[in-house]
């Protein structure tokens, strides 16, 4: 099982940008494509961003294509996510994850404390 912590969140306002951050413990996430995900207030959990274990492939959602990059570091051991252009539907909690299968992104591990993230208009 792998432990990750995410970090980075905070207040935004409205067309400014955050830099999420994703840390791993008990393993290196070198050998596994990453994904950050997110749940708003009353809402499911959905799939924002996920990157391949190379960083040649990313996958983004609609709702934040051109505006959020997904990243990871040389070291494979961070997951980033770039948020810019922030709207107020973007307010949620952020979390990384481990994601299986490409396509279908589904997360592998326990989901961890995630970010808060909260964009003010």
């Amino acid at each position: 099982q792998v432990q990750l912590v995410e970090s980075g969140g905070g207040l935004v306002q409205v067309g400014g940008s955050l830099r999420l951050s994703c840390a791993a413990s008990g393993r290196t996430l070198s050998t596994y494509a990453m994904g950050w995900f997110r749940q708003a207030p009353g809402k499911e959990r959905e799939c924002v961003a996920v990157i391949s274990t190379s960083g040649a492939f990313t996958y983004y959602a609609d709702f934040v294509t051109g505006r959020f990059t997904i990243s990871r570091d040389n070291a494979q051991i961070t997951v980033y996510l770039q948020m810019n252009s922030l709207k107020p539907e973007d307010t949620a909690v952020y979390y990384c994850n481990r994601v299986g299968t490409w396509g279908i992104f589904n997360a592998l591990d326990s989901w961890g404390p995630g970010t808060a993230v909260t964009v003010s208009s």
